[in-house]
């Protein structure tokens, strides 16, 4: 199936997107005196130029949005770095890292106010890129702090808190190596709550001291890191509401046969994957290494049978390699088999097609997911219509008056990432075929050959021209479309091939002096 073919592993575009805005100084950062800004503005002006330049003749440069935002926020252009990343983020997913950036930029340069709601949405859009536990927190920390209704206990306030604590247990809860910190700060937040309260109030304060219980349960019985150290905290809890346990020990005398029963078996499944956790965090693996420790960690949990470890395992991967088709791939057709349809898998399958765009058969995949999952007419056509997905708009399309357009559309958005490849070539050989046999238009047809050989002059493009030559009897133009191509560079016996195409067409076509001359 295309798309599905052994790859090569991807350097994860986050990675280096996530180190360059990590290394990036922030809005407030200034050079140590006025003189070495002066020094540095008209050189920053050149480059920030430059970059302009390139975004605007090709918008879908990754590392050119990444370098704009760095010199913007190096610069301190508020306005102008909110925009950058509202295009980019248009048109790319941004990593955790960035999304805490902009985020934390946001509320630190806030000319009034911090407006919550604002920020708000910023982690909400960036938790629906990647699930990171990092920004989990970093969303949760900042909602703490400064939604009122959430800092002074309210009601409202409360609810809010705990949803969002829910809903990060339910996404990144599972992380078996940080799943701990949403934890920890979810139990923390209820023991605020405890000392909040009024000690006259016997049964409120009992009623959270059950709340914190069921949190410290259900922790322990979730195959996490340092769960031995989680039941100590607990025991140690529990001796401060005056219950008697040995609160220096990590075994589970003194606790209700379900709690320990539900410990032991955790510890049991943590101890089976820590050597997994282990291989993925090597620091001296390279890329491939630790693609492959992560498909073996896959499978080890598929074995296991339980989606949720599978899904948070499936999430951590594709964060560390977000433009690997086969993780996708892997991806949702497990979710096709278990979970069958849905919001979620709607929302993975989304996440794929922006990541990998290019890969044909994840958006044929995803409609099919939409149908299967009787989506409205309206939800299919917006998948149907995205300018990601207009190679098969066209490949579908009926009117041959519409065609041209919906080409070019097509090629103005794989170009990045496509160039350069047979499916690419393929793309152009069927717009011209179709403007030459439907539209009757040699100089159309003729055209979109002209435009490939702009794009990309690569051997299978000029022989495919020639070759439409050929077909029409127009042998000398096919005779002066080698002449400008022979001396060319092409890939791998490229350049030799074309050369004998070139003789096998004189000795075809050609008188003897042609021939002669061709050799």
């Amino acid at each position: 199936m295309e798309g599905e073919e052994s790859e090569p592993i991807p350097v994860s575009r986050q990675h280096i997107a996530d180190a360059e805005m990590a290394a990036a100084p922030t809005v407030s950062d200034s050079d140590d005196s006025d003189s070495s800004d002066s020094e540095n503005e008209a050189e920053q002006a050149v480059e920030l130029q430059n970059l302009q330049s390139e975004l605007s003749t090709n918008p879908s440069n990754y590392d050119a949005h990444i370098w704009y935002i760095k010199l913007l926020r190096k610069m301190g252009e508020l306005d102008k770095l909110r925009q950058a990343r509202e295009t980019m983020s248009g048109l790319f997913p941004l990593g955790p890292a960035m999304w805490q950036e902009w985020a934390k930029d946001e509320a630190s340069n806030s000319s009034g106010p911090v407006i919550p709601a604002v920020i708000e949405n910023l982690y909400e859009r960036g938790i629906s890129d990647y699930q990171s536990v990092s920004l989990w927190c970093d969303y949760l920390n900042f909602v703490r702090e400064h939604d009122p209704s959430v800092c002074d206990f309210l009601p409202n306030g409360i609810s809010k808190a705990r949803h969002l604590f829910e809903r990060a247990i339910t996404a990144v809860g599972l992380h078996v190596t940080q799943g701990n910190k949403i934890w920890d700060a979810y139990r923390e937040f209820e023991h605020s709550i405890f000392n909040a309260i009024d000690q006259t109030d016997i049964q409120a304060k009992e009623k959270q001291v059950q709340c914190i219980r069921r949190i410290f349960h259900r922790q322990l019985s979730v195959p996490l890191a340092n769960l031995k150290s989680t039941l100590i905290a607990y025991k140690a809890w529990e001796v401060e509401q005056g219950n008697i346990l040995d609160a220096e020990s990590d075994d589970v005398d003194g606790i209700s046969s379900q709690v320990a029963l539900a410990y032991k078996k955790a510890l049991e499944m943590y101890n089976a994957c820590a050597h997994l956790e282990e291989e993925i965090a090597r620091q001296d693996s390279v890329e491939s290494e630790k693609f492959q420790h992560f498909m073996s960690y896959l499978k080890f949990e598929q074995s296991s049978g339980d989606p949720a470890r599978v899904q948070i395992l499936y999430e951590r991967a594709i964060t560390e390699f977000p433009i690997s088709s086969k993780l996708w791939f892997d991806y949702t057709r497990y979710l096709d088999k278990t979970l069958k349809f849905g919001s979620f898998v709607r929302d993975v399958y989304s996440r794929a097609t922006r990541n990998c765009p290019w890969i044909g058969v994840l958006w044929v995949r995803y409609l099919l997911s939409l149908e299967c999952g009787h989506a409205s007419e309206k939800d299919i056509s917006a998948v149907y219509e995205s300018p990601c997905n207009a190679l098969f708009q066209l490949l579908r399309s009926t009117s041959i008056c519409s065609s041209p357009e919906t080409f070019q559309r097509a090629s103005e958005y794989l170009s990045p990432h496509m160039n350069h490849t047979d499916g690419f070539f393929r793309l152009y050989s069927y717009w011209a075929c179709l403007e030459l046999k439907l539209g009757k238009d040699l100089g159309a047809a003729r055209g979109v050959w002209e435009n490939l050989l702009k794009i990309c002059s690569m051997y299978e493009a000029w022989q495919g021209y020639i070759s439409m030559k050929i077909e029409l009897g127009h042998i000398n133009e096919a005779r002066a479309l080698y002449k400008r191509c022979y001396s060319n560079s092409f890939s791998g016996t490229g350049s030799e091939d074309i050369c004998q195409a070139w003789l096998w067409f004189e000795g075809e076509f050609g008188t003897l002096d042609d021939f002669n001359r061709a050799v």
